[in-house]
Parts: structure tokens; sequence; C-alpha cells
């Protein structure tokens, strides 16, 4: 079934609370894309967030972010009160996210409403800590014993918390029992709220398409509780880390520092850690995105310490040993894969037999070079998704400003438009024309917003993720009504159930 979407992430939601939110605006958002006759919304990873702010840089693979539990559902729950949440510095901007604020508030917010819950506990509350006691608890020790020490790494802490010798983390969950509780609380209520929003959302006929990063990172406490799956050394310190060799965009390459896994080790025990992390991510998401999916087969490896990537090597990956266990052992998923990047022969064979979606991103495909593998008209299956561009590239507006007079030319006889002003809606109507199975353009594009509005710029650092929508009045009935009829016009429509056939 032809389909389409939009993607926006929960941060950039809208709200008087510095970032998005499971809030009112979240179901406000489902309710436009049902008027836009869409039925995917795709989100980034919604994992917590650390240095860098990077959703693909967390402490935890399994656990939500805590910055968007929406603080006006715990008033109406009676665990907070008014004056408790609402009369903080939030941030100055409301087009985009002060992490910085939102950090020095949300836990003592948050705090406040774990000491009302304690008095009475829900009685959901045991059982989804049963439930999830797999990863809970060692997440709740691990993120408070981070706490206890300033925020710091848990590879800078005292040798008997670092390296988890049993007497020191028997003693550290006794003496921090309260806090790790109140971690516990914490994704108690981040996953009670995003069950109710995913269900709205899926009653409506929306998906939910999340995204998972291919590695953790090096302070997580995946890490720090499992480093045999980890290629670390004695001490616990990476012997090389993940990233991309030197390309036309990066000189350097890209040097992404998280620790690569000990695939040896992860196939004696049939993959168990990614059929945990895949079934875990299948709680959370309709269809799953897998980023950097062609490291499956072979993955970049650069020394600890190196300054750049330039020096690095590639090895073998598990490839599809891994994915033929997955679905034995969780059948058949709707999963994407990121197919970007340098794809040997190898990789494509994968891409292949794997049977999963890649992904064409037309703003990759105006070099002039008519047998460009991303222009349409090159598409050899519907078996992918088109794209307008991804949170990692520029807005279409952004990358209309920043291409050089060739490319506009040959983008504008590809579209059959004459003005620049006509170029964002003719990048938008090619990706829904395309004959992939799915169309996907972010939140920027269809408000024909400049690089300002740019969600990430790669190997950069401090002025990512921050984009927000400034209210959702600008997600009116008008531009409602111009993408149902473009989703009409290409058969990716949804029919809401009230209407008339």
């Amino acid at each position: 079934m032809r389909k389409s979407g939009i993607l926006m992430h929960i941060s950039s939601l809208p709200n008087s609370y510095g970032i998005g939110k499971m809030g009112k605006e979240a179901y406000e958002f489902v309710d436009f894309l049902v008027k836009a006759k869409q039925s995917c919304w795709q989100i980034l990873p919604v994992s917590p967030t650390s240095y860098g702010d990077s959703p693909y840089q967390s402490f935890s693979v399994h656990a939500g972010n805590p910055y968007f539990i929406d603080l006006d559902a715990l008033e109406k729950d009676g665990l907070l009160k008014t004056d408790e949440y609402k009369d903080k510095n939030w941030g100055d901007s409301s087009d985009s996210v002060d992490y910085g604020a939102i950090y020095e508030n949300i836990f003592d917010v948050l705090k406040c409403a774990h000491k009302r819950f304690r008095k009475k506990p829900s009685k959901s509350y045991a059982k989804f800590v049963v439930e999830n006691k797999n990863w809970i608890y060692d997440y709740g020790l691990f993120m408070a014993l981070k706490f206890s020490h300033d925020g710091k790494a848990w590879y800078e802490w005292e040798d008997g918390l670092k390296m988890r010798k049993p007497k020191a983390v028997k003693q550290a969950a006794k003496k921090y029992a309260s806090e790790i509780d109140f971690w516990c609380f914490v994704q108690f209520e981040y996953f009670s709220q995003w069950k109710k929003l995913k269900k709205y959302a899926n009653e409506h006929g929306i998906r939910i398409i999340g995204d998972i990063p291919i590695y953790c990172a090096y302070d997580s406490v995946e890490v720090w509780s499992q480093p045999e799956y980890f290629y670390l050394d004695k001490d616990k310190k990476p012997i090389e880390v993940a990233g991309c060799p030197p390309d036309a965009f990066s000189a350097d390459g890209q040097l992404w520092g998280n620790p690569l896994y000990r695939w040896d080790y992860m196939a004696k025990e049939k993959y168990r850690w990614w059929t945990d992390r895949i079934s875990s991510a299948f709680k959370i998401y309709d269809t799953v995105r897998i980023d950097h999916f062609r490291g499956f087969e072979s993955y970049y490896c650069i020394p600890f310490g190196a300054k750049n990537a330039r020096k690095g090597q590639w090895r073998k990956g598990p490839d599809m040993k891994l994915f033929k266990e997955i679905n034995k052992q969780l059948g058949e998923l709707d999963i994407i894969a990121e197919d970007l990047g340098f794809l040997t022969k190898k990789v494509v064979r994968m891409l292949n037999e794997a049977g999963y979606p890649g992904m064409k991103i037309l703003e990759f495909a105006f070099d002039s070079d008519p047998d460009n593998a991303y222009l349409p008209h090159n598409y050899k299956t519907s078996a992918s998704v088109c794209y307008t561009g991804t949170h990692d590239n520029e807005t279409v507006a952004g990358w209309i400003n920043s291409a050089d007079e060739k490319t506009i030319a040959y983008c504008k006889d590809y579209l059959g438009v004459t003005e620049d002003s006509d170029m964002i809606w003719g990048m938008i109507r090619l990706c829904w024309s395309s004959i992939s199975d799915t169309a996907i353009a972010q939140m920027q594009d269809f408000l024909e917003l400049d690089s300002s509005a740019r969600m990430n710029t790669p190997s950069t650092v401090g002025n990512n993720w921050k984009w927000r929508l400034v209210n959702m009045a600008v997600l009116d009935d008008n531009l409602a009504k111009k993408i149902a009829r473009l989703t009409e016009v290409y058969g990716r429509a949804v029919k809401n159930k009230n209407e008339k056939i």
C-alpha cells in the first residue's frame, strides 16, 4: 500500500516548557496528520540525550527521554502543583530548545512528582518495573550514580563502581535506593504517556516510524553494565571506535567515538543482545528505521584516541546471520534500512537478502547525472522510502539556497518549474509521485523554512536538535488541505473513518 508521512521529532512540538512533550500539542499534531490524509509520523530516537543533545548518543537504548514527559498531565494526576513547574525558566526562545535550561529544571520538577507518587504508588508501577527488569534496574542505578558524581561519565568513577565490583555495586544500590526508585518512576511516567499517545495515533490510522542508532554511546548503561558485548580492554577502555572514512563531504571522515561490538561473542549467544534491543524498539514504534545499516555487513574501525577518522580500517560484520536470527526469534518485522553512504556489492547483496526497504534522498539526486540512483526514474523497486531530505540534511529551501547554479538548473528542468519559489513543493510533489511505497518530508519543508530550521549538521556540536514549531497555528487547515490533495493525487491518501466512500 502506498503511504506517506511527515518527519518531525517530539522535541520540535511547541508548548510553554522549552521542548516538545507528549501532551496536548502531540495529540493535535496527530489530528493534523489525519486532516492531511497521512499515515505515518516519523520521529528520531526517543532515548535520553547526553552531551551534545543528540538523540543518537544516549545513556540507554531502552529508556525514554524524561524531557518529553507532559508536566500538565502530571498536574492533572495530582503529582504536581502549578507553581512547581509553570514559573520555571525553560528557555527564552519559542522556536529553539535551550537544553541547558531544561536540564537545570526538569529533574527538580520530576522529583516533586515522585515525592507525591511515593505516598500512594500506582498498582501498575510494580508491574511495569517487573516487565522491564532486564534493563530498568541497571538504568536506575546508572543514573543515580551519574548524578551523585556530578554528571561525570561512568569511566571517570572510582574503580569499584567503574568496574562494577559486586561489593561496590551492592553498597551503592543500598545507598541510592530512593534515587533508583526515582529513575524507575520517571520511566514509568514516560512510557505511560507514550503508550496513550501511540494508541491515539494508531486508532486514528497513524503509524509511528521510530529510529534506533546502530551503536551505543560509550557513556551508557549498556557499555557500563554489559562490557562483554563491546570491544574494550581490561580497563573498559575502547580499543577501537566507530565512524566513517573520509569522503567528498568530509576530508577527515566522521569520528563518532562509539565502542564497537564483539560480534563473535554476540554470535555465541545467538545475538540475544540485539534481539532484545529490536524487541524493545517494536514495543515503542510501529516501524523501526535502523541507522547506518551498512555497518552490519562491514564497519569502519578507528584507533581509540585518534583525532580524526582518516586512519581506520574496515572489518567484517555479522551480515545476514544477525537478521536471520532476528527473524527466527521475532518474526517478520517492519524495518527500514538506512542504506546511505559507501555501498559495496556485498552491502547491496545483504540489503537485497534482508528485504528491508532502503532510502532515497532527493537532495542527493541532482548532480546532472541522469543515471544518479536517487533520481526517481532510476528507482528499481517500490520497496523503498523516498525523502526530500532527512534530519541530517538541509531543509529543501536551505538546499536551494546553497546549491550551485548548475545543480539548481538541472533540478528545475527535472521538476518542470521555472521559479525558485516553486521548487520546494516541486520536490515534495516529486517525492510523493515516486514509485516508492512510502514518501516522507520534513515538517520544515512543508512550511518552506530555510536552513535556520535545520535539525542537524553532522560532525558539529552546539547548534543541533533545537528547531521547534513556534505554535500549532502554523499547521492550519489550508496547509492540511494542500498536503491532503497532493497525497490523494498520488494514491497515498488515508481515508478518514468518518468520510463517505
